[in-house]
């Protein structure tokens, strides 16, 4: 493989630019947790498979400035919410401060946690979908005896904002800036690359090209096998999505409606307390955040199977 200076230079940055909440949470904590960086591991791959342009150890310091910051306003906020706003007793207030406080480290560390995967996923669904019609684009090139790195060029620069292009800047970038010839810049595109099929494409074009096969009949035969995965991938979301629509009403329609109406008449009534819980509470909870976390849930699953073309 040809291996140049710029090989070793990672595509991100080593240190935080000063200024800003990455500067700020590398400067308090960053130099303190070499400890807890085996725990975290996994997310340096994933981190540069989602195109994500923050150095590792900067990105755990940020987990941990965000949870001390999220954990210590809920310990504060809530008690004091559910005190001189809903007119709880002192202990269950203090009681839901500590829970809150517990759910606040949980949720912001599974936050950032997942955010890399999530992102990670959506750029290989995007690019995955967009494989279909990239394909038949290269394969129209090479018949015209383009070149691959100019094929790769003419993705970079195409007029509608693609996934692929960043890919093929990337690749470019390699051959240009870092002195890497075609193969090599591929080679790498290869493996930081989030789809497994782009990777599959990656390697067939190498593959093609050290044999001296014809690329617009690869890339043809390609294009039409991706258009075939694309009609499936259609016929399945439209059962998929049916069939969500019905979760969504039971769960998140039906069901909140039932229990406001029963809680509002256990509140007329003076129902009693469910572990320090009034039905009054009970009701501003379901309404204020149970009703909404289901939505954005809701709205998280939607997009995580929605095709984007």
């Amino acid at each position: 493989m040809h291996k140049t200076k710029g090989e070793k230079t990672s595509n991100r940055e080593s240190e935080p630019s000063r200024g800003g909440l990455r500067y700020l949470a590398y400067s308090l904590v960053g130099r303190r947790i070499s400890r807890i960086l085996p725990l975290f591991r996994d997310l340096d791959v994933r981190l540069e498979k989602a195109k994500l342009r923050i150095n590792f150890k900067v990105y755990v310091s940020l987990i941990v400035l965000s949870t001390v910051l999220t954990a210590t306003i809920a310990f504060v906020a809530f008690p004091l919410i559910l005190i001189f706003i809903l007119q709880t007793p002192l202990l269950p207030a203090m009681l839901f401060g500590f829970g809150g406080g517990l759910f606040a480290i949980a949720f912001t560390i599974f936050g950032f946690y997942f955010y890399p995967i999530y992102r990670a996923d959506k750029l290989k669904r995007t690019l995955e979908d967009e494989l279909a019609f990239v394909t038949g684009y290269m394969a129209i090139l090479a018949s015209a005896g383009v070149q691959p790195e100019k094929i790769f060029y003419s993705l970079s620069n195409l007029p509608i904002p693609l996934t692929v292009s960043a890919e093929a800047k990337d690749i470019i970038k390699d051959v240009n800036l870092f002195g890497f010839d075609i193969i090599s810049a591929l080679e790498r595109a290869s493996k930081r690359s989030p789809s497994e099929k782009f990777r599959e494409l990656i390697e067939g074009f190498i593959s093609t090209i050290h044999s001296g096969s014809s690329l617009s009949n690869y890339l043809k035969g390609k294009s039409m096998e991706y258009m075939k995965l694309k009609k499936m991938s259609l016929r399945k979301f439209s059962d998929t999505l049916s069939i969500l629509s019905e979760f969504y009403v039971a769960i998140l329609v039906t069901g909140p409606l039932l229990l406001i109406i029963m809680l509002a008449v256990m509140a007329m009534m003076g129902g009693g307390t469910l572990w320090f819980l009034t039905p009054e509470l009970l009701l501003g909870i379901l309404t204020y955040i149970g009703i909404p976390v289901g939505s954005i849930m809701f709205l998280l699953i939607l997009d995580a199977v929605s095709p984007k073309w």
